[in-house]
């Protein structure tokens, strides 16, 4: 291949497949020697599973990544470091029991003729880089007592470091960080490009990327949709890019006269603290009513899943009112919240949801145990009765509901799970991401039972990070972004370009590119 000088990097038709899905599908992409290379897409469209592969923690399943004109394969980070290639990852991978200078060191220590760690030269060159970062840190400090945007700038340090650095991947750098801290990483950035350091950015801040970035592509559904310089788009041409041609999504509305419906829930001004100053949640306020399906929409740290967490009593810090049917309750504990009629169907399945030990039978029924108490025993009987109405009800595919719970297929999982949350007999059912890895027929399964029990008088609030997935489920959606709520929908306005503008409106820090241009 001929080499490019332009080029630092150039992924080639590069496609990764998992047991049952296709992250990335024949996916080309360029880093530019000494530029800001945004990467952009809605949640699953791939970025990070690229942003893998180039930093050796992935291997492809097929394609070729070109580094400088040669074919490399990196076998992990290590390999990929020494070719020059850093990643600041969206998760923290610090250490929490260690240090700062020895998490910025981490394996990549320096010695003392190969016979002792070299810890003097450690802090020395620690408070270096932040001195350079403008983050004056004690480097004997142990991670574990830094707030979370303390310990975002040390991962950015841990990268700064590198000697041989060439391409660095920043996967949602700005998430955890104030509006200073973000100056100060501009400052970085731009300090790197002009040393000839190709950036990779990924970020859902719009603005932000206007301003920082020199090129954008865009990926959706694990395939590249667009490239183009950011002097020659505007911030309605990447939505569109990211959506699709299509504006609307063909809905299943039901004729109801909600304002004729009973609020079960009414939240006002919820206000949930983050470490360090901030919040998670900030005036956040929405009703329920009986009967009705309510979206939460939003990114990644937009504050959805945190709602559910205080109206389960897991965030029981959290300040404002929520009222019942009518009546303000304290929240405080889980068990409490489950008996007031509130069960949430949590995201993680695997490690939330199920008991992998025991059968299909005792994970539909774990929950509501105690309505099956004869005395000090339980009354198998009736168990048993319950347990086979509600695995005909919600048309779970199983040839004996004594066989163990990993012998079903995750759609059937699903169902495993929403079924143990219905038997407590809800009046206020919490699903988080409902149809996160399973099938596309399960996921049609799943969201017919949805329908069913909201037929039935059963108050729902549904979270999806996936647009299509939301509008076909909600009959009203509310949006979140960044602790935000930023917009509230029904009927004709739940479109896909609404939804995505009003994501971002909470990130809205900057109007201005770096040249100054609205």
């Amino acid at each position: 291949m001929q080499k490019n000088e332009n080029i630092v990097l150039h992924a080639d038709r590069v496609s990764k497949i998992y047991p049952g899905t296709k992250a990335l599908d024949n996916v080309s992409f360029d880093v530019r020697r000494g530029k800001v290379n945004v990467l952009i897409g809605e949640n699953g469209a791939g970025k990070s599973t690229l942003m893998k592969i180039i930093a050796g923690i992935e291997r492809p399943s097929s394609g070729r990544i070109i580094l400088e004109g040669k074919e490399v394969s990196f076998k992990d980070t290590t390999e990929a470091r020494a070719y020059g290639i850093g990643i600041i990852h969206q998760e923290l991978s610090l250490f929490p029991n260690l240090n700062v200078y020895q998490n910025i060191f981490m394996a990549n220590e320096k010695t003392i003729y190969n016979l002792a760690l070299d810890n003097k030269q450690h802090v020395t060159e620690t408070i270096k880089v932040l001195d350079r970062l403008e983050y004056p840190l004690n480097p004997e400090t142990l991670v574990g007592d830094l707030r979370v945007g303390q310990q975002q700038m040390i991962e950015i340090a841990r990268n700064l470091i590198q000697k041989n650095l060439k391409i660095l991947i920043m996967d949602e750098p700005t998430s955890s960080l104030s509006e200073q801290e973000v100056e100060v990483l501009f400052k970085i950035i731009r300090e790197l490009t002009a040393s000839g350091i190709s950036i990779v950015y990924i970020s859902h801040r719009l603005e932000e990327i206007m301003r920082i970035g020199d090129y954008v592509t865009i990926l959706r559904d694990g395939r590249f949709v667009a490239e183009e310089e950011v002097k020659n788009i505007n911030v309605p041409w990447i939505v569109q890019q990211m959506v699709g041609q299509e504006k609307s999504y063909k809905r299943k509305e039901r004729e109801i006269d909600w304002s004729k419906r009973e609020t079960v829930l009414n939240v006002k001004n919820m206000k949930l603290p983050k470490s360090g100053g901030g919040f998670l949640l900030d005036d956040v306020s929405f009703n329920l009513k009986k009967g009705e399906i309510l979206g939460i929409y939003g990114l990644m740290g937009s504050g959805r899943t945190e709602i559910f967490e205080c109206l389960m009593g897991l965030r029981p810090e959290f300040t404002g009112t929520v009222e019942l049917e009518g009546k303000a309750i304290k929240i405080s504990n889980v068990s409490e919240q489950i008996d007031r009629g509130f069960a949430v169907i949590p995201e993680d399945r695997q490690r939330e949801g199920l008991v992998q030990t025991m059968d299909i039978g005792r994970n539909i029924s774990l929950s509501s145990l105690t309505r099956y108490m004869k005395g000090m025993f339980i009354d198998f009987k009736k168990e048993d009765q319950k347990i086979n109405e509600q695995i005909k009800d919600i048309r779970i595919k199983v040839a004996d509901k004594r066989l163990p719970i990993l012998s079903l297929s995750g759609g059937n999982q699903q169902k495993v799970v929403i079924g143990k949350g219905i038997l407590t007999e809800p009046k206020i059912l919490l699903l988080d991401e409902p149809s996160r890895g399973i099938d596309i027929g399960a996921k049609t399964e799943v969201f017919d039972i949805i329908h069913q029990y909201a037929e039935r008088g059963l108050s729902i609030i549904v979270i999806s990070s996936e647009l299509k997935e939301i509008l076909a489920i909600a009959d009203r959606i509310i949006v979140l972004s960044n602790g935000i709520k930023t917009d509230e929908l029904t009927g004709e306005e739940i479109t896909e370009d609404r939804l995505v503008l009003a994501s971002y409106k909470g990130h809205r820090k900057h109007h201005t590119n770096e040249k100054g241009e609205k």
